[in-house]
Order: structure tokens, then C-alpha cells, then sequence
């Protein structure tokens, strides 16, 4: 028993220099620059080198596919159904000059107007532009993550060798840095948030409040191994505005609060959470509501209003569509946020899926599943535009203004925009889409009807 001593000895020291060469390293390479926003370039090195990596994997699964006459999977980028941007009006009046003959302006219901509806449902059923925004957006490529990209079967020893290797690294060594860092972050913000909260109201609280908050996002953003690039930084929000954004994840907020200092708006949880908001609260105003009043939305907006109309304060960070869209389209914004009168501040998130699917899809992984795969991933790559402000015109109502911010947001990232509201996700359609092709129906038959009787 006693030979064993130096043994164990000796295992404590090795234990205990390597514990202290690791918070070393995190804090020279890590920390240190997260406090003062530089970057000594490591993860971009890293980010080049996977590129390389994926671009060789994926050209041997295309040759290992060849010699073994399998069919690659390649998604459909445009959808499945070629379809013409052509009208209700348009389609039946081609339908009826190659079926009957008779023009459109017969004002009688025509039997071969059914095939128009049949088709266009059939069309919604086999390549429903809604709900394959709630999925993981399918990459062509193979990342070496066997999660947005369905060629990962086995082709060769070294490749999966190669995936073997991937899943060490990304386990056994990202996983643990990444949730240590994610722990240093979120405690220093409680901390330091906590304290400032005490300092008197003025100008070295709010410094100091900036700074914390920044410093804090940082290293958050860090233990994600995100590469972030920024754009139009001039366009930032400023003071007494409302910054919209589209939305594909959580961390969309750390994302944009890591480059800029913003009030948040959310409703009180508990737990962990309900802790973050109660000592970030302390040192800045953000509005948090109770899950009672969140329902109440005059009151949302009369608090959110109180907050623009004074000048003073932060922008208000909202992300408008409600849910988390799969990073392909924006969907419709609420029109909740463009009713204040306030100037907007539209800002485009664009995410990378080649090296990890950023997007949640809330109604299949839990928030602990989610960070999970996210801190497992290789990393996040994204690109961030800062709009021109924008501000409701006089011939504007909140949806057309809501309707103009979300066309700007779709247009500069790259998006698909649609008019669907996001909470198909969970929800059923609403009859008055349906009724909306009864009544363009209705009106056409009803209006040539009309036109032909005043002739």
C-alpha cells in the first residue's frame, strides 16, 4: 500500500500541472481576448483547415459512390415542383382555353375549374414550402457530423477512421473547453452584473455595465468556437430604437449582443435562467414580463413604447417572427413591433451549416439536447449585416412596414420570404388563408359576371 504513494503522487501532479496549463491557456487565448475584443486568428486557421478536411471527405464519398454504382443524395435547393409565378386568374383561364375552349369571361361556374384547386393542393402536399422550414437545412457536402447530410454510410476504412477521429476531438476535447468556457462566461455575467447593479445610477454604471455585458457574450460566444463576421457596422442601432432580426436559434442574442449593447425582451423564467435575468436586470433596463402580462399586448407595447420614447436607453433587440426558422426564408413578422412608431433597425443573421446546424427546432430537442449538439459541433460560422434604418412611412400600416423590414432582412441575407406565420409550426392553418382563394374565386366569376351584364 504504501509503494502506491508515489504513484498516486505523482498522478495528482500531473493532474494538477495539466489543470493549471489548460486555465492557463484558456485564459491567455481565450478570455483575455474576449475581454478586449481581438482575436489572434486561431479559429479562422481552424475553421480553413475543416474545409479542407470536408472538401476531401466529400470527394471520396462521391468516388466511393461511383465505384460501388450508389445513387448520392442531393437535396432540392428550389423545391421539388417547378412552379410559374402566375395568377389564380391566369392558371384557370389557361385551363379552360386547352380543356372547353370557352374563354374566361363566361361567367358560369366551368367543371374543369376543380383541376386548378387539385392541383395546387396536391403541389402544397408533395412540396409544402412551410413545414421543411422547421427541419435541418440539408447540406450537399459531408461535414463529418452525420446530421444535415444523408451520404455518410461507410465507403472506405481511412474515412471512417477519419469520422472516428472527429467524434474524439469533438467529445473529448471541444465538448469540455466549451462547457468550461460556457461556465466562466454565464458566472461572470451573473457575478459582475450583480455588482455594477449596486453602483448608483450615471455614466460609470453604464460603462461598466457595457463592458461586463460585452466581455461576458464574448467568452459565451467563444465556448461555441463561433466565427463571426460583421458587416456595415456604421448601420449598428443606436439609442431609442428597435433592432429586428431574423431568427434560427437562442443564440442569435449572443450573436448580436457580443458587437453590441442592447436591452432584451423576453418573458421571467426560473431556474438558471430566471437567475441571469434577475442580475442582468440590476445593471441595465431590460423588460421582462410576466408570463400573464405577455398575453396582454397593449401592455407589451405600452411598456415597450415607454422604453423608445426615452432616448436615453438601449435599443430594444426583438426577433419578430416568434419561433426559430431553419435559416433558409424569414418568415412573417408579428406586427407588434412595428405599431411604437419607433425607428427600426433591420440586421440580416446569415448561419454557415457546413460546420454545425445552428438552427432549434424546439418541438424535437429540448434546450439541453439542443446546446448539446450545438457544443459538439465543429463550429458556428456565421455573417451578420447591419441595415439602414428604417422608419414607417405616413401611407404605411404595421403590417406593410413589418412586411418592407422582413423583405430587406430576407434580400441582404440571402433568404426566402414568405408570408406564412411562423406558428404553423404548432398551430393548424387559420380558415382565412383557406377562404382567401374562395374569395379571389368568387370575385372573378362575380366580377366578369358583372363587367359582361354592364356590356
Amino acid at each position: 500500500m504504501f509503494l502506491l504513494l508515489p504513484f498516486d503522487s505523482l498522478v495528482v501532479n500531473l493532474l494538477g500541472i495539466s489543470i493549471t496549463v489548460l486555465f492557463t491557456l484558456l485564459l491567455v487565448f481565450i478570455i483575455v481576448p474576449a475581454i478586449f475584443g481581438v482575436s489572434f486568428g486561431i479559429r479562422k486557421v481552424y475553421m480553413k483547415t475543416l474545409l479542407k478536411i470536408f472538401q476531401w471527405a466529400t470527394l471520396r464519398i462521391e468516388r466511393g459512390a461511383k465505384e460501388k454504382n450508389h445513387t448520392l443524395y442531393k437535396p432540392y435547393v428550389n423545391g421539388i415542383i417547378a412552379k410559374e409565378p402566375t395568377s389564380l386568374e391566369e392558371e384557370i383561364k389557361e385551363i379552360r382555353r386547352s380543356g372547353s375552349g370557352k374563354a374566361l369571361d363566361t361567367p358560369e361556374f366551368e367543371l374543369s375549374d376543380i383541376f386548378y384547386f387539385c392541383r395546387k393542393g396536391i403541389e402544397t402536399i408533395m412540396d409544402d414550402e412551410v413545414t421543411k422550414r422547421f427541419s435541418a437545412e440539408e447540406l450537399e457536402s459531408w461535414n463529418l457530423l452525420s446530421r444535415t447530410n444523408y451520404n455518410f454510410q461507410y465507403i472506405s476504412l481511412r474515412l471512417t477512421v477519419l469520422w472516428g477521429l472527429g467524434v474524439l476531438i469533438r467529445y473529448c476535447f471541444l465538448l469540455p473547453l466549451r462547457i468550461a468556457l460556457a461556465f466562466t462566461g454565464i458566472s461572470l455575467l451573473v457575478t459582475g452584473t450583480t455588482v455594477v447593479g449596486y453602483l448608483p445610477n450615471g455614466r460609470c454604471k453604464e460603462f461598466l455595465s457595457k463592458h461586463v455585458h460585452l466581455m461576458c457574450y464574448r467568452i459565451c460566444v467563444r465556448a461555441l468556437t463561433a466565427i463571426i463576421t460583421y458587416h456595415d457596422r456604421e448601420n449598428r442601432p443606436r439609442n431609442g430604437g428597435i433592432c429586428v432580426a431574423n431568427h434560427t436559434s437562442p443564440i442569435d442574442v449572443i450573436i448580436l449582443a457580443s458587437d453590441g449593447y442592447y436591452a432584451m425582451v423576453g418573458q421571467i423564467h426560473g431556474g438558471l435562467m430566471g437567475v441571469i435575468q434577475r442580475a442582468m436586470v440590476k445593471a441595465c433596463p431590460h423588460v421582462w414580463f410576466e408570463r400573464s402580462e405577455v398575453k396582454d399586448r397593449h401592455l407589451v407595447a405600452r411598456r415597450l413604447t415607454e422604453h423608445v420614447q426615452d432616448k436615453s436607453k438601449l435599443p430594444i433587440l426583438i426577433f419578430p417572427e416568434g419561433t426559430c426558422i431553419n435559416n433558409t426564408s424569414v418568415m412573417m413578422f408579428k406586427k407588434g413591433s412595428f405599431e411604437i412608431g419607433a425607428t427600426v433597425y433591420p440586421v440580416a443573421i446569415k448561419y454557415d451549416p457546413q460546420f454545425g446546424d445552428a438552427f432549434w427546432n424546439s418541438s424535437k430537442y429540448g434546450m439541453v439536447t439542443y446546446l448539446l449538439r450545438m457544443m459538439t459541433s465543429w463550429a458556428i460560422v456565421c455573417s451578420v449585416w447591419y441595415l439602414p434604418p428604417m422608419t414607417r412611412q405616413p401611407e404605411e400600416d404595421a403590417v406593410q412596414f413589418a412586411n418592407r423590414v422582413k423583405s430587406a432582412i430576407a434580400r441582404q441575407g440571402g433568404l426566402v420570404d414568405l408570408l406564412w406565420d411562423g406558428g404553423l409550426k404548432r398551430e393548424k392553418v387559420k380558415d382565412a388563408f383557406k377562404e382567401e382563394q374562395q374569395k379571389l374565386y368568387s370575385k372573378m366569376i362575380v366580377g366578369n359576371h358583372e363587367d359582361r351584364s354592364r356590356s
